[in-house]
């Protein structure tokens, strides 16, 4: 029988390849990829059946990534698998197109029932956060977008340079000049009142157009691997704040 045909994406090459391990039985891992623009371009040539992805991805955010792939490749199933509990984050998730949202810390059966259920079109979510996310839905059933009114390249310049890129290095990922970047950046502070690059950031992460992880502390690394194979090790989560007191590394603000 023909395997079911998989992408992994985690920025995290100790997860990844743990997770390599686990599926290997059970699917066909086509690509392992560490940012949300790699994730797009393997997707759309390979065509996978499903995308196991992490929220928290460097260059386009998980749930960005999954929105436009979903576009490209409507009938790929995507599961979020990450360590962020929020649960009007993982609503904001399912809303993107995704199948199934797990955690990090759940057991290895757990994620392998979430991809089940996806491809039988089902949609799963791990019942640790589920009532959460139902009374968030209950409140807020609209959902809370800080982001709406910005187009889904004006989303990737706000995360590109809000990581600490440069006008000339975001323009080279978007494949612009780096006066389009610069354009995209003054129309998205007029129109948003922003005045300096920290507003910028503050934006961002306020807004979840840069996701972070929990603080690594809260999941240990020997506990992580246990839980999806039998090799040593586990994932270190995103950094503790650097020396400019940013939430994620590499959020500076100096060359924008």
């Amino acid at each position: 029988m023909k395997l079911p045909r998989l992408i992994l994406a985690d920025d995290h090459t100790l997860v990844a390849e743990a997770l390599r391990q686990l599926f290997a039985p059970h699917f066909e891992v086509v690509a392992t990829v560490t940012d949300g623009r790699a994730l797009l371009d393997s997707a759309t040539r390979l065509k996978p059946d499903v995308v196991v992805v992490d929220i928290a991805m460097p260059l386009l955010n998980g749930l960005e990534a999954s929105r436009q792939l979903k576009q490209r490749v409507p009938g790929v199933k995507i599961i979020f698998l990450t360590m962020n509990e929020d649960p009007e984050l993982a609503v904001e998730a399912m809303k993107s197109g995704a199948s199934g949202y797990v955690l990090k810390k759940s057991a290895a059966s757990e994620l392998l029932q979430a991809i089940q259920s996806a491809l039988r079109g089902k949609s799963y979510v791990t019942q640790q956060i589920a009532r959460g996310m139902l009374e968030a839905f209950i409140r807020h059933p609209q959902g809370r977008s800080h982001h709406e009114s910005l187009t889904p390249r004006q989303k990737e310049v706000v995360q590109l340079l809000a990581e600490g890129k440069s006008m000339k290095e975001a323009a080279d990922i978007l494949r612009v000049a780096p006066r389009t970047v610069a354009f995209h950046k003054y129309r998205i502070m007029q129109d948003l009142g922003l005045r300096t690059n920290a507003d910028l950031i503050h934006f961002a992460i306020r807004s979840r157009i840069v996701v972070g992880d929990p603080d690594p502390n809260e999941l240990s690394l020997a506990k992580m691997c246990r839980a999806i194979s039998s090799s040593p090790g586990g994932r270190a989560a995103a950094p503790p704040r650097n020396s400019s007191g940013s939430c994620r590394p590499g959020l500076r603000e100096s060359r924008m």
